[in-house]
């Protein structure tokens, strides 16, 4: 299975938010007590979670986004396609909607096409809005201008 042949429609979309709901329960954030879940599909079909882990450190936390990235590269993935997050203060979802942090934005661009890769920031399967990378992250730099 190829990129083209993954279709990130809507019955995608809500399966993305529906995961990165479900996990939302397993984030660990005592210190900032703002939780967030992700969900990240990549080329294989395949979805891969992540919530973020917090530290007493502070800097050896790491965001919902990276973690669901991370452990689809340490599976052998390369090829994200659509990622889906969601969070809130004490794991409820409120009025706003979460976002990547700019951080994460720059590591879903090293695995994917900014034109194409689809940034889903969800309150529910059926409040939702849609980005693609590039509107998030534009004038980006990537692996490409590593030569």
């Amino acid at each position: 299975m190829n990129a083209e042949d993954i279709k990130v429609d809507e019955a995608t979309k809500r399966q993305l938010i529906e995961k990165a709901i479900e996990v939302l329960p397993n984030s660990y954030a005592p210190y900032s007590n703002y939780n967030v879940g992700a969900a990240a599909l990549f080329d294989s079909g395949k979805i891969y979670t992540g919530v973020n882990v917090e530290n007493a450190t502070y800097g050896a936390a790491i965001c919902a986004e990276r973690n669901a990235i991370f452990r689809a590269a340490a599976e052998g993935e390369r090829r994200l396609l659509a990622l889906a997050v969601t969070g809130g203060p004490k794991g409820e979802i409120e009025d706003e909607y979460c976002a990547p942090c700019g951080i994460c934005r720059q590591v879903m661009r090293e695995f994917a096409d900014p034109e194409s890769m689809l940034v889903i920031s969800a309150k529910s399967p059926d409040d939702y809005r849609e980005y693609t990378l590039a509107e998030l992250l534009p004038e980006s730099f990537g692996p490409e201008f590593l030569g």
